[in-house]
């Protein structure tokens, strides 16, 4: 009896240091793909093949901007730039 039970333990710790061995290897292989799986900490080439405005709706809402009149200087208080903008905003 004394010489089975022996037998049965050495096979239980033989069974968990297999099993434990077992989940080391199961550990390593997950960080393994998961490190492999991101494909940020994969990538060797940072080139950006499209701009990241590419897709979006409203592109180009600047263009006719600049033919804007620039401002002169008119000696007329009533023919100004100031004038006319104060006109058209506050009394039409």
């Amino acid at each position: 009896m004394r010489e089975l039970e022996k037998i049965k333990a050495e096979r239980a710790a033989q069974r968990a240091a297999d099993d434990a061995a077992k989940a080391a290897r199961d550990q390593e292989q997950r960080e393994v793909d998961i490190a492999r799986g991101n494909p940020l900490l994969n990538a060797t080439d940072f080139n950006v093949k499209r701009r990241w405005d590419d897709d979006v709706i409203f592109r180009n809402q600047a263009r006719g901007t600049e033919d804007k009149r620039k401002k002169e200087f008119v000696n007329d208080l009533l023919r100004s730039d100031f004038h006319r903008r104060f006109m058209s905003k506050y009394v039409r």
